[in-house]
This record gives structure tokens, C-alpha cells and sequence, in this order.
């Protein structure tokens, strides 16, 4: 047998404590009722009516005390009292209150009435009185805290805050606040649009009016915070909200409208979180048709090229939801590959899951891939995407963006792939970088293999190789190779692709907000180090979507597709590069120029002032969702884009001419940049 003993908890030690006071109150509440009921003189009280309570009495508290007990009135935690256990009280109340006037009617069936039977008046007064008085006891933890809340908003500690919205989700949130009154904020005063709660009050605190009143309360009650709790209001009211909040120098945090599904009760003070930069944007949340992307994946293997990236990892996170048969991610780069396996594993035990390292410049690699896990539906985004880099590295774009596409789609097409969708940007629409340039190569692709499919010459797609061993293989891509070879369609294929019936589609939209490469991580760690924040123009402008968004409507257009389309995201109304600088500074309690510095550095290589999503040769069309549009492709000449692709691919490799100028050869559109 154990010698440990087993230490008795704080809350045991206030249970027995409340079971002593309700004792004495159980036996003092119905005295004090003959008391009141004889003018408060006990020489008045008669000796029947002190003989039989003294006899009921002690039979009345066991009972009672037991009934306490199984309401559990000793388990409650006091200090976050409730309605809930108000009900018990007053549920234990109607219990003993019965019992003790059952004793009359005893008496009187037992011919004792004359003993038994009190003054009426006796049995609701002791009632009221224990009640008011087992009440208090419970409740008085909480009026302690908020007179200790009173007493420190006339304190020098005192931080105090604005509260928007006086709705149910506002309300819930002060009376948690008031729960923890050992901290120092205090919310001081309310702000809601609603003109028929001005002038009044919640908890003793002032609703002082709309959201026009914000600033100057803020200046009145010299705010430190803002606590935005409307999670019913729209994108586009909470963005005007916060448009009026940044301009203070508060920090603010905000209740996100997935709340408004929680039930009041449940949400607390910490479901507040930081306002982040998409709060900003101003609009809705895109909303898919999920059911359409279930009966889509599930049940099918799904290849992300990629897979590892921000854009690439959210497709895998998104697709596991999907029940899929097997998820396969394929990346270079293992520990963007090893971090996103992890997730999953952890989020989807269940998931078939398999993660490659590999490239898709490489052909074998590619075709031991296809070849053994023969994947039915390919999202590719495997991709380099940054700017600026891959000005200065225009030949790698090209291996990996172009000829790696290009590869991808040949073994897609090759191994049976139902669809293959390409994850294209809005820098390819009149490209001013290489980057952008490679991306319209990109789709060129998507389109020249849609069309030979279609069209039944799947003979003129040739398997383009880079570098040859004496086995026939190809090679890594080494940076020494100078022998470059074309081999026709299924040399070395198991499968002929005459009877291919791959639907090659691609996704186009603009920037993610945290995507790597994206402005915001950039912005935010500038800042965190004390800036200065790099803007390079002013008046530079980008559409922006979140990561979840942007991947659930490429998910849901590729559900739509029929092979050769370029889906169009709308992104939205555009974003001033500098005011989202400026804005994530004011998110961060600091001032614009003051406490960071913003400095403009100048247009990048390739970079543009504004991006576009179509190119003015392109119309639209329409689909099920007005969220995602159809570009009617521009037409050209596909047998000649596959011998420029396969020159390209040559000098890329061979490190011959100027490979820009050969990149605009092929893509009209694009305007070189000086470097």
C-alpha cells in the first residue's frame, strides 16, 4: 500500500467552508423569519412555535445540505459564476423550500397541527432570506472583482480600453474581462452603430456612441486598445473599422466572424487575435462549392508538384481534406517537403500519403514517378517564382518554370493523367520580367499539349531531353552538358500517348498575402528589426488573395475545366504597395515615418507598376462561380512554339545567346528590361 498521501485541494478546503456558512444559515434564515414575523422581539415569540423550530431545525439542514450537495453547490468555481449556477441555487431553493414546508402538512395529517404548524407568513420570508443569503455567499467573489476593477480604473496602472460593439459577442467579452479583474485592462468605454444604445450602459460601462465617435473617445478616455468584437459584420464594415482604428495609436485586436457560430458563453477574451493584414483587404472571404472539389478528389490519386511551397503545401493541406486515395507530394527542396509530410501525418493520420524529393527538369525521375504511382489528377506548382532573382538567373526560369512544365505535362500526358492543372500568375499577362515571361511559356504549353491532344497529333509532342548517358536515360541536368537530344513520344515510355486524353488547364491569379517571396514577410521583419521598410514605388499597386483562398478556387476551377483554358481568379480591388506598408506599420502600434522609416528604392528589374489579369487579346467567360472567369486563349502557331521551346531549352542549357531576347521571340507580349 502507498505511504504517499493524498494532498487535499484548495477548493476542498472552500467546499467544507461553504458547507459551514450554509449550515448556519440554514438554521439563522427561518429564525430570523419568526424574528420579523414578531415585530424583532424574541420575548414576543411564543414557546410552541421556538420548540418546534428548534426540533425541525436540525432535521432541515442535513436534508437541505444533502440537497446542496447533489445541485453542486460545493463544486462550482465561484469566482466565474454564472446564470447556470444561479439556476442551481435557485433549483436547490425549490427543493428545500418544499421540504421544509412539507412539515406542515405532516403535522397536520399527523392531528399535531397546533405543534407543528408555523405563522404563514414564516416559510416564504426564512425562504427568501436563505436564498438571498446562500446567494451571496457564491456571488460575492465576483462583486469583489469588479469593485477591485472599479478601484483600479482610477488607478495610475490602469490601462484602459475601447470596446466595439455592444452586441452579444461585445457583452460576452466584458463580463469575461470583468471575471479576471487581476489584470490591469479595463475596458472604459463601448463603441456600437447601433444610435439606440448611445447614452447608456453595460456593466457601469458608457456606450458613447458609432464608429464616427471613435477617435475622438479614444483622445477622452486616452485609449491604449481597441477590442473590436462585431463577428457579424462584414469584410468590408470591419475594414472601414479598422481604417478609422489605425489612424489612433492603439494596438487593436479583433473577434473574426467564425465566432458568430460559437455559442455566447464559449467565447472568451483570448479569442481575440491580432489584426492582420487581410482584415484590411476589405472583402468577404471567398466562399467554393466544397462538394464540387470532394466529388472531384475523393477516391483519386493526386500528384502536387511543389508540393513543399506555400502555394504548393496548401493544395496538399486542402486535397487531405478531401479523402483522396493517395496524396503524392514531389519537391526539391526536402525540408519544405519534410515539414509539410509532418503536418499531414499529424492533422490526417488516415492519409495515404507519399513524399518525393526530385526534380521536374528531370525526365527520369519524373517518369519513375508517373510510371509507379500513376496519378490521376496533377496540380503543378512547382515553380521559381521569385522576381528579381531569376532577372539575374534568366536561364534557370527557363529550365525550371518552362522545359520543367513542359516535362511534366509530357509524363502526365504520357502515364494516363485525367487533368493536369498549371498554376500560372498574373505576371504573365504582358510580362516585364523573365520571370513572368517563363510563366506565359507556362501556359503556351498547358495550351500546345490541349491542343494536340484534341486535335490527335500527340506525335508531334516530342520528349524533350537535355543531357544523354549511353544507356539512352537521360541525366541530372549537370551545368557541363553539351549534348542536347530530342527523342520522339513514348521512346522511353511502357505506354503509347496517341490515345491520351489528359485535359491540360491552367489557374492564373496574383499575389498571396505570406507567400514566400510575397511583400508582407519582407515587410513585417523589417519592421520588427526597426526598418527602414523598402517600398520601390509609391504608387505600385498588386492584387493580393490569401493562401486558402487562392488554392480552394484553384481547386474548385479545376472541377470546371475541359482542357485549354486559363482560369482567371478575381482578385479584387488592387492594393497600394505603399499602404499596405504603411498599414501593417500602423498594425504594429508604431507610426508611418516617425517610429519606422519608409523608403522608396525605385522600380526593380522587370518589375511593373501594375499587374494585369488578362491580356487585352483575351475575353471572358463565365463559370458556376463569378469568382473564377474563362480567358479565351490567344491563338498561335503550335508546331512553330515547339521547335522555339526546344531551341530555347538549348541555349538555356548550353548558356548560348541572349536568353531574354529569345523568351520575347517566342512571347510576344514580352518587353524586355534592361538589368
Amino acid at each position: 500500500m502507498s505511504n504517499t498521501k493524498r494532498k487535499i485541494q484548495h477548493w476542498q478546503f472552500v467546499a467544507v467552508a461553504l458547507a459551514v456558512y450554509d449550515a448556519v444559515v440554514l438554521n439563522l434564515s427561518y429564525f430570523l423569519a419568526l424574528w420579523l414575523r414578531f415585530d424583532c422581539r424574541i420575548s414576543m415569540i411564543e414557546k410552541d412555535y421556538i420548540d418546534a423550530y428548534v426540533r425541525f431545525t436540525p432535521v432541515y439542514m442535513v436534508l437541505a445540505l444533502l440537497v446542496f450537495w447533489k445541485c453542486g453547490l460545493y463544486k462550482a468555481m465561484w469566482r466565474y459564476a454564472s446564470f447556470m449556477e444561479l439556476e442551481r441555487i435557485v433549483l436547490a431553493t425549490v427543493i428545500t423550500f418544499v421540504i421544509h414546508s412539507a412539515g406542515a402538512c405532516i403535522s397536520v395529517l399527523m392531528n399535531s397541527e397546533e405543534y407543528w404548524r408555523m405563522p404563514w407568513s414564516y416559510y416564504p420570508v426564512g425562504i427568501m432570506i436563505q436564498f438571498l443569503m446562500v446567494l451571496a455567499a457564491r456571488f460575492s467573489y465576483r462583486f469583489v472583482l469588479l469593485a477591485k476593477g472599479h478601484q483600479l480604473s482610477n488607478s495610475a496602472e490602469y490601462h484602459p480600453i475601447m470596446l466595439i460593439g455592444a452586441g452579444s459577442a461585445g457583452r460576452t467579452i466584458l463580463h469575461d474581462m470583468n471575471r479576471f479583474a487581476a489584470g490591469n485592462d479595463r475596458v472604459a468605454c463601448i463603441i456600437d452603430d447601433d444610435a439606440n444604445t448611445w447614452n447608456r450602459s453595460i456593466d457601469g460601462v458608457p456606450i458613447v456612441g458609432g464608429r464616427d465617435d471613435i477617435l475622438n473617445n479614444c483622445k477622452k478616455y486616452n485609449i491604449e486598445k481597441i477590442y473590436i468584437a462585431i463577428p457579424s459584420a462584414s469584410a468590408e464594415a470591419i475594414r472601414d473599422i479598422l481604417n478609422i482604428c489605425k489612424e489612433t495609436d492603439c494596438s487593436l485586436k479583433l473577434l473574426r466572424g467564425m465566432y458568430q457560430i460559437v455559442e455566447e458563453e464559449n467565447i472568451t477574451v483570448r479569442d481575440l487575435k491580432d489584426v492582420s493584414i487581410e482584415d484590411l483587404l476589405g472583402r468577404e472571404p471567398i466562399r467554393v462549392e466544397m462538394q464540387e472539389i470532394y466529388d472531384f478528389i475523393s477516391g483519386k490519386k493526386i500528384l502536387v508538384t511543389g508540393g513543399g511551397g506555400s502555394i504548393g503545401s496548401e493544395l496538399c493541406r486542402q486535397v487531405a481534406k478531401h479523402d483522396p486515395k493517395e496524396l503524392i507530394i514531389f519537391d526539391v527542396y526536402e525540408n519544405n517537403a519534410y515539414e509539410i509530410q509532418q503536418e499531414l501525418l499529424r492533422d490526417h493520420p488516415d492519409l495515404n500519403l507519399t513524399v518525393l524529393i526530385g526534380s521536374v527538369r528531370d525526365s527520369r525521375r519524373l517518369n519513375e514517378v508517373f510510371e509507379k504511382y500513376r496519378p490521376e489528377i496533377v496540380y503543378h506548382a512547382a515553380a521559381h517564382k521569385h522576381v528579381p532573382l531569376m532577372e539575374m538567373s534568366p536561364a534557370e526560369a527557363v529550365k525550371n518554370n518552362a522545359i520543367g512544365t513542359y516535362k511534366t505535362a509530357y509524363a502526365a500526358m504520357t502515364y494516363g493523367v485525367k487533368r493536369f492543372v498549371l498554376i500560372s500568375t498574373d505576371k504573365a499577362v504582358n510580362p516585364t520580367n523573365v520571370m513572368g515571361a517563363t510563366k506565359r511559356l507556362c501556359e503556351m504549353v498547358v495550351q500546345t499539349f490541349d491542343a494536340k491532344i484534341k486535335a490527335g497529333r500527340t506525335e508531334d509532342l516530342k520528349e524533350l531531353y537535355s543531357h544523354m548517358q549511353s544507356s539512352g536515360a537521360e541525366a541530372e541536368d549537370l551545368p557541363d552538358g553539351k549534348s542536347l537530344k530530342r527523342l520522339k513520344a513514348g521512346a522511353c515510355s511502357p505506354e503509347q500517348s496517341s490515345g491520351a486524353e489528359t485535359e491540360f488547364v491552367a489557374v492564373r491569379f496574383g499575389n498571396v498575402l505570406g507567400s514566400n517571396g510575397s511583400v508582407v514577410p519582407l515587410f513585417k521583419e523589417q519592421i520588427a528589426h526597426g526598418g527602414p521598410v523598402t517600398v520601390t514605388h509609391p504608387d505600385i499597386i498588386r492584387y493580393f488573395m490569401t493562401i486558402p483562398e487562392a488554392v480552394s478556387l484553384v481547386l474548385q476551377a479545376g472541377t470546371y475545366a475541359k482542357g485549354g483554358e486559363i482560369f482567371v481568379l478575381d482578385m479584387g480591388s488592387p492594393v497600394k504597395i505603399d499602404t499596405l506598408a504603411r498599414n501593417l506599420i500602423k498594425l504594429s502600434g508604431l507610426r508611418p515615418d516617425e517610429d519606422i522609416k519608409i523608403v522608396y528604392t525605385g522600380l526593380r528589374p522587370g518589375e511593373k507598376m501594375y499587374e494585369e489579369k488578362l491580356m487585352e487579346e483575351e475575353g471572358m467567360k463565365t463559370t458556376p462561380n463569378h469568382l473564377i472567369h474563362i480567358g479565351n486563349p490567344i491563338a498561335f502557331d503550335e508546331d512553330r512554339f515547339l521547335n522555339q521551346l526546344e531551341s530555347l531549352m538549348k541555349a538555356a542549357y548550353e548558356g548560348e545567346g541572349d536568353i531574354r531576347q529569345q523568351v520575347a521571340e517566342i512571347v510576344g507580349t514580352y518587353k524586355v528590361a534592361d538589368v
